[in-house]
């Protein structure tokens, strides 16, 4: 059975190399050991930067998964600085995050290169972690409408290459990232309810996920309720006992389900 939920952690490049080591191994010996994640009712998923990949891949257990916080559209040639899905499959990935705001905002990537990256994620054998959201705040049902067109292009060329496989969308409104707190709880609600929808109704994506990242932390999975299926964490997990809390809430979510 899938996981209820999946609660993703970004490190970005916030750490140095040896923090991120460190941190590693007390997320393994806490996150890592913790009953929703050792039950298989969340899904822990852990993305550190490029040079980490490897041996991060070592410290963690099998009940952790590793992914990279980006890959080529390509699987591999002549792209200096590029690193494709075959390379990250071989290391032990088993996510690639693709689209974030960053990488549209600052490096000036477009729905066609996160379509493209998209598809060489599924391509893989990697679960995309596909980030999409509005760019200025607006109601939410226009928030909504907007997210689900914009996940429709970025599966495009996935569809094009007859791909098919389970996605992770990670709703992240550009307005709330690295915001003092969250999007509220009924705007994310909205728009996380219409792109589940779009999912259960797409059979080429069994068993995708929807997660909200945007400033998320402890206390929002409580909020949000059976609206999402995870979240995606970025600076408020930089103590793994705040990492430890999130757990809590989805185990406290999936004990009571009914």
């Amino acid at each position: 059975m899938p996981p209820d939920f999946v609660i993703g952690v970004s490190l970005k490049m916030y750490f140095s190399h040896a923090r991120t080591l460190a941190w590693c191994r007390e997320v393994d010996e806490t996150a890592g050991a913790h009953p929703a994640v050792r039950s298989g009712a969340a899904e822990l998923v852990v993305l550190p930067t490029f040079p980490a990949l490897v041996p991060v891949r070592a410290l963690l257990g099998d009940s952790v998964r590793v992914g990279a916080q980006d890959l080529a559209v390509a699987d591999r040639g002549a792209f200096t600085g590029e690193v494709g899905g075959p390379e990250l499959a071989e290391v032990g990935c088993a996510f690639a995050e693709v689209g974030h705001a960053e990488r549209r905002n600052v490096v000036g990537e477009t729905d066609e290169t996160v379509g493209r990256k998209l598809a060489a994620a599924l391509r893989n054998g990697l679960t995309p972690i596909v980030c999409v959201g509005e760019a200025v705040r607006t109601d939410p049902s226009d928030a909504a409408r907007t997210v689900s067109e914009e996940l429709r292009r970025l599966l495009a060329p996935a569809r094009a290459e007859g791909l098919s496989g389970r996605v992770v969308v990670a709703y992240e409104p550009h307005w709330a990232i690295g915001a003092s707190e969250s999007a509220p709880v009924d705007h994310i609600a909205a728009v996380c309810r219409r792109l589940r929808s779009d999912l259960r109704a797409d059979a080429d994506l069994p068993d995708s996920r929807v997660i909200y990242g945007g400033s998320a932390g402890p206390g929002l999975l409580t909020e949000l309720g059976d609206a999402v299926q995870g979240l995606f964490l970025g600076r408020f997990a930089h103590d793994p006992r705040a990492l430890t809390r999130v757990l809590d809430e989805a185990l406290a979510l999936t004990e009571t389900k009914p």
